[in-house]
């Protein structure tokens, strides 16, 4: 079997972590059989420098006529100044319309080997497993109009429609069924009317999902919940920007921004990134985390190619790597005694290592 795959590593830190969850796509296609045929594009401030443009013809072009796309990180602080159309992010925003995804799925798990590189007490969030849907092609970051005038006046549209709503609602929903029953939805219905809306419709479609529980809760009480509360949570759905900025906060309980991983589902071509941004201040340092990009590689053989049994290995080789005390910079703080540190690279190759290790066993486990 043949997959096709877009490789769009992007900037900053990017091209790194990128390279580390290519190395683990091709040990999977190497140890199971499948062949991986990798298309790299640029995208972003890199794709800006070398066209003009953030996301060039043939970058949207390769996307589009892939299985699926692999992005690493977009922004970069050169572009700080430039006008809206140049700047790297447009080009990510540009490429979510085109591929089409609306549901972008982040995975937050506590583990507990990293313990001790959140703030959050053990007690009160050992075990957490939320999944947090963000809608990704509605609210502020994409309705109209929006405006400009410098040093004197700003302007942007939240708008959502009853459909775009809906068809997100149905995939948190859809995924609480196979997880423990239970949704949150977040809005700020006290005061917006988008979020009144939201709310209506969320409502109207639990309706149809009998075993599902369904709570409300409006974004900043919940911002506080989900540090102080997180084992009440199971999968949370919210509009485009409060879902950018929970499942950041959200990172807290994983150990680090560099552990988490995204997917973007529901279009023409799924959409794969870690939830870290580009973060310049240590691009080419080589002390990047890789493991937030290996395990959305893990959710693009899951989501994008259907290849489950792989990507739970990939993810059992993470879990075992850490296991072992190898610990990145930003995993450093806390560490058990005997805890080492590694490269970007190192640590893909050690969960390469780690990811054979757990393939040989699950083989001869089903040969008994």
């Amino acid at each position: 079997m043949a997959y096709r795959i877009a490789v769009l590593p992007g900037d900053g830190v990017g091209p790194e972590v990128t390279q580390e969850a290519v190395r683990l796509l091709r040990a999977v296609g190497n140890l199971c059989g499948y062949e991986f045929r990798f298309t790299e594009k640029p995208i972003g401030g890199a794709a800006v420098r070398q066209s003009g443009s953030p996301l060039p013809p043939e970058t949207r072009e390769a996307a589009l006529d892939a299985d699926a796309v692999l992005l690493g990180a977009v922004g970069s602080p050169e572009f700080d100044r430039a006008r809206a159309h140049q700047r790297p992010e447009a080009g990510l925003l540009a490429l979510r319309q085109a591929l089409g995804g609306y549901a972008n799925l982040r995975p937050v798990v506590w583990h507990e080997e990293l313990a001790g590189s959140t703030p959050l007490r053990p007690e009160a969030a050992r075990g957490a497993n939320v999944l947090i849907v963000r809608e990704l092609l509605g609210g502020l970051y994409f309705s109209e109009p929006r405006g400009h005038e410098p040093g004197v006046s700003a302007y942007n549209t939240l708008r959502y429609t009853a459909p775009e709503i809906e068809r997100v609602a149905r995939i948190a929903f859809d995924a609480a069924r196979g997880r423990r029953g239970r949704v949150a939805s977040v809005d700020k219905a006290n005061v917006l009317e988008t979020s009144r809306l939201w709310r209506e419709v969320v409502t109207r479609v639990a309706r149809d999902y009998p075993d599902v529980v369904l709570e409300h809760h409006y974004v900043d009480s919940f911002a506080m919940l989900l540090l102080t509360n997180p084992l009440r949570f199971d999968v949370v759905v919210t509009e485009n920007m409060f879902g950018d900025i929970l499942s950041d906060e959200a990172a807290v309980l994983a150990g680090s921004l560099g552990m988490l991983a995204s997917a973007t589902v529901g279009g023409r071509v799924g959409l794969f990134e870690p939830v870290h941004g580009s973060a310049p201040d240590i691009a080419g340092t080589g002390t990047a985390n890789p493991l937030g990009a290996i395990a959305t590689a893990a959710l693009l053989l899951r989501h994008g190619l259907e290849l489950e049994n792989e990507a739970a290995d990939l993810e059992s080789a993470i879990d075992m790597v850490l296991a072992e005390g190898w610990r990145t910079a930003d995993l450093v703080r806390g560490a058990p005694r005997g805890a080492r540190r590694v490269s970007t690279s190192e640590m893909g190759t050690l969960v390469e290592r780690a990811l054979s290790d757990v393939m040989n066993m699950r083989q001869a486990y089903h040969a008994v």
